[in-house]
C-alpha cells in the first residue's frame, strides 16, 4: 500500500527541478549572495568599539525590539551579532514567502489547473506529487542553510565563527521548512491557491505580529510565534541549536498531517469548501468593478485587519519608547531634537516608510489580479460582452488606488489609537496622517508600473515585486547599512520627504504623482492594443 501510494516519486522531484529550473536557482543565489554581503559590509560600517556601542544603544528600544527581534550580546555589539538581530528575522520572512509561493505552485495551483489530475491517469501514487513537492523544498531549503553557513565563515570575520555561521543558515533553512509543512497543510485545507497563499501568509504575518508583542511585553508570547523560536536561537551570543530541532520536529508533524489529509479527500476539494453563491448575481456584481471586488473581497478584509493590528502592534510600543528616549543620556545625545520635535517624532517618519511599503503589497495584488485572471482565461469571457478593455482595467486600477489608501488609512489609525492610549503626549492626529499621506504618491507610482507592465510586458510583471523588495532595502536597511543615497533615490519612496522631520517638498510629490499618471496612461493604450492571452 504504502509503495503504491509513493510510487514515481523520484520522477516527480526531477519534473518539479525541471519546469523550476531557472526559479530554484535565483531564489538561492539571490538570497545567499545578499546575505553574505551584508555580513561584509558590516564589518566596514562600525569600526571602533565606540561606534558599534553607540549603535548597540540605538537597538535597545522597544520599537526597534518590535521590528527586528530581541537584541542578544549588545554589550558586546561585534559585526557577528549584529548581522544576526539585525538581518536574521527579514532574511527568515523571505526564505518563508519563498516556500509558500513554491509549495502553492506544485501543489494546489497545478490541482486548480488540472495537472494533478492529468499525472493521476498515470501509473502514479496518490501522495507522489505532495511528497516530492515536500523532498525538494526540505533539500532547496537544507542547501540554503549550508550555502549561507559556510558562505558567512567563509569571510573570516572573528565574530563569526563556524558553529554561528551554521546556525544562522540553518535558522534560515528551518524556517523554510516549517513553511513548507504549513503550506501544504493549507493545500488540503483550501479548494484552491488563492486560498492556500492566503492562509498561509496570514500565519506568517501572525507569527510575526505575536512575536514583536511577545518580545516587547511578555516573552512567553514570543513562544508561541516559530519566527519567536528561530530568534532564540541567540545566533552568534549563546548558539542555541534546539530551537531549530524544535522548529523542524514541528514542521515533520504537520507535513505527516497534511499528506494523511491528502489521502482521505477527494481530487479539486478542500476541507474549507467554499459556500455556493447566489443563484442569481446583484446589480453591484454584474459590473466589472463589482466582479473585481467580489473576486478580492476575502483578501481585502484580510489585509484591512492586518494593516490595522500591524499599527496597532507598533504604536503599542510609543510609551515605552518615549520614556526609553528621555532615560537614555547617549541616544539623547545622537538624536538631538530638531525643530521642537520629540525623538518619537522623529522616529516616526522611519516607521512610516517602512509602513507605506508593506501597504503597497496588497494595492500590487489588487491590480496584478487582473493579470492572474487573464492568465485562467477568465478575462476572455469579459470582454466577449459589451464591456471594453479600458473599463476592465480600469476597475482594477480604481479597487487598487482606493483600497491602497484604506490599508494606509487603517494603519495610520491603528498606530495612532495604540499610541495615544499609552503615550502622556500623544503626537497629534494631524502630525501622523501627514506623514502617512505624504507616501500615497510613491504607492501610486508603483501601481502605475504595475499598470504599465500588465499593458505593455504582461509577461514581466513579476518585476514590480523586485523593484519593491529594493525599495525595502535600500530605505529601510539602506541607512543602517550605509547605502550610497543615489540608491536610495532610484526608489520612489526613497524621494518623499520624510514628515514631520522634513519640509515638504511640492516638487518631488506631484512630480511622483505625474510619472504615475503617465505610467497608467501608457499601460491603459497598451493594454487596449495587445492581444489577451490565456
Amino acid at each position: 500500500m504504502w509503495k503504491q501510494l509513493y510510487s514515481q516519486t523520484g520522477r516527480m522531484v526531477w519534473f518539479i527541478l525541471r519546469r523550476d529550473r531557472l526559479r530554484i536557482p535565483i531564489w538561492l543565489l539571490a538570497l545567499s549572495f545578499l546575505t553574505i554581503i551584508t555580513a561584509s559590509a558590516f564589518t566596514d560600517l562600525y569600526k571602533s568599539a565606540q561606534e558599534r556601542q553607540a549603535i548597540a544603544e540605538t537597538m535597545r528600544n522597544p520599537a526597534m525590539t518590535a521590528m527586528v527581534g530581541p537584541g542578544y550580546g549588545l554589550d558586546d555589539y561585534t559585526a557577528g551579532p549584529m548581522m544576526a538581530h539585525q538581518m536574521l528575522l527579514f532574511t527568515a520572512i523571505v526564505v518563508a514567502i519563498m516556500s509558500i509561493l513554491l509549495v502553492a505552485r506544485h501543489t494546489r495551483a497545478d490541482e486548480e489547473e488540472g495537472r494533478i489530475e492529468l499525472i493521476r491517469s498515470l501509473p502514479v501514487g496518490k501522495l507522489s506529487n505532495a511528497s516530492a513537492t515536500v523532498l525538494v523544498l526540505f533539500c532547496i531549503n537544507v542547501l540554503l542553510a549550508l550555502f549561507i553557513g559556510f558562505g558567512l565563515y567563509s569571510l573570516q570575520i572573528e565574530s563569526m565563527d563556524l558553529e554561528g555561521s551554521l546556525l544562522y543558515g540553518s535558522a534560515l533553512g528551518a524556517t523554510g521548512i516549517f513553511f513548507t509543512a504549513v503550506t501544504l497543510l493549507f493545500a488540503q485545507l483550501s479548494e484552491n491557491a488563492r486560498g492556500t497563499i492566503g492562509l498561509s501568509f496570514t500565519v506568517l504575518m501572525a507569527a510575526y505580529l505575536l512575536r514583536a508583542i511577545g518580545d516587547v511585553s511578555n516573552e512567553i508570547l514570543s513562544w508561541f510565534s516559530p519566527l519567536g523560536w528561530i530568534l532564540g536561537t541567540e545566533v552568534y551570543v549563546n548558539n542555541l541549536w534546539w530551537p531549530i530541532i524544535l522548529t523542524v520536529g514541528a514542521s515533520f508533524v504537520l507535513v505527516c498531517v497534511a499528506l494523511y489529509l491528502n489521502t482521505i479527500r477527494d481530487l479539486d476539494s478542500g476541507f474549507l469548501p467554499a459556500k455556493p453563491g447566489r443563484k442569481h448575481a446583484s446589480r453591484f456584481l454584474q459590473s466589472p468593478f463589482g466582479l473585481a471586488f467580489r473576486l478580492q473581497r476575502t483578501g481585502i478584509i484580510s489585509w484591512a485587519i492586518g494593516m490595522y493590528v500591524l499599527g496597532a502592534s507598533y504604536g503599542s510600543v510609543f510609551g515605552d519608547l518615549e520614556s526609553f528616549f528621555s532615560n537614555n543620556e547617549m541616544l539623547t545625545n545622537l538624536l538631538t531634537p530638531e525643530n521642537g520635535l520629540t525623538l518619537t517624532e522623529q522616529f516616526l517618519s522611519m516607521l512610516m516608510s517602512v509602513i507605506s511599503m508593506i501597504c503597497t503589497i496588497p494595492a500590487l495584488m489588487f491590480i496584478l489580479k487582473l493579470k492572474a485572471e487573464e492568465k485562467k482565461s477568465r478575462i476572455e469571457h469579459l470582454l466577449s460582452r459589451a464591456v471594453s478593455r479600458s473599463k476592465v482595467i480600469g476597475s482594477y486600477l480604481f479597487l487598487s488606488m482606493v483600497f491602497g489608501l484604506v490599508m494606509l488609512f487603517l494603519a495610520l489609525v491603528g498606530l495612532w489609537s495604540a499610541a495615544a492610549s499609552v503615550m502622556e503626549e500623544p503626537i497629534s492626529f494631524n502630525i501622523m496622517f501627514e506623514a502617512a499621506m505624504v507616501y500615497l504618491p510613491a504607492m501610486w507610482l508603483m501601481i502605475g508600473m504595475a499598470v504599465l507592465l500588465i499593458g505593455l510586458f504582461p509577461q514581466f510583471t513579476g518585476f514590480i515585486w523586485l523593484y519593491l523588495g529594493y525599495s525595502f532595502l535600500v530605505v529601510y536597511l539602506g541607512r543602517l547599512l550605509q547605502f550610497p543615497d543615489w540608491m536610495g533615490n532610484l526608489s520612489p519612496f526613497g524621494q518623499i520627504p520624510q514628515l514631520p522631520v522634513e519640509e515638504m517638498n511640492v516638487l518631488k510629490v506631484t512630480l511622483l504623482t505625474c510619472i504615475a499618471i503617465v505610467l497608467m496612461i501608457i499601460g491603459f493604450i497598451g493594454y487596449r492594443k495587445r492581444d489577451i492571452t490565456g
